[in-house]
């Protein structure tokens, strides 16, 4: 029987770099000199990766899409983090709420690609999020979710498998 790896899905804006917080509401960086990591992140990437976890960053970018940003700056910011934090992969959505993709958060489509690439046990895999839509594409993946609740006035649409308030409380997770 093959084993089956397991995984870390972590998103982006919120998690991995401080995600700008305008009106209750979290965006998206724009250039690599705006970007700030979040808190504990970069231990914790050393951490799971002597664990034996691919750690996959997972992202909608739709400032594309809505011509807002270029897919230089995205792809920059995602290049210096992958490089930084010794990440596995970096899977980028740059559609819109209206493209209706697969690939878009909820919609488990980057997870998915992942799984198949990497050979993956979603069952003993993790994502972490800081948004309704990164719970959604996680459970609609069957992954485990973990909610880092920052207070944004947003409704919660996903149900987490665990919520949290920091970063660090995730060792008490993920063994």
């Amino acid at each position: 029987m093959v084993n089956l790896a397991k995984a870390i899905f972590l998103d982006r804006d919120g998690v991995i770099i401080e995600a700008p917080v305008i009106n209750d509401t979290p965006k998206s960086s724009k250039t690599l000199n705006e970007i700030k990591l979040c808190k504990g992140i970069a231990s914790f990437c050393k951490f799971y990766l002597k664990k034996n976890f691919y750690l996959i960053m997972i992202t909608n970018q739709p400032d594309y899409s809505r011509k807002t940003n270029t897919k230089k700056n995205i792809n920059n910011i995602n290049n210096f983090l992958k490089k930084k934090l010794i990440l596995h992969d970096v899977c980028v959505c740059f559609c819109d709420e209206k493209d209706n993709c697969i690939n878009r958060k909820p919609n488990p489509g980057m997870i998915l690609k992942s799984k198949k690439k990497y050979n993956l046990d979603l069952k003993k895999s993790f994502l972490i999020g800081d948004r309704w839509r990164d719970i959604g594409a996680g459970n609609n993946a069957k992954c485990k979710t973990i909610f880092i609740n920052k207070n944004y006035k947003e409704k919660m649409k996903f149900k987490p498998t665990y919520e949290i308030k920091y970063l660090s409380e995730i060792y008490k997770i993920i063994k």
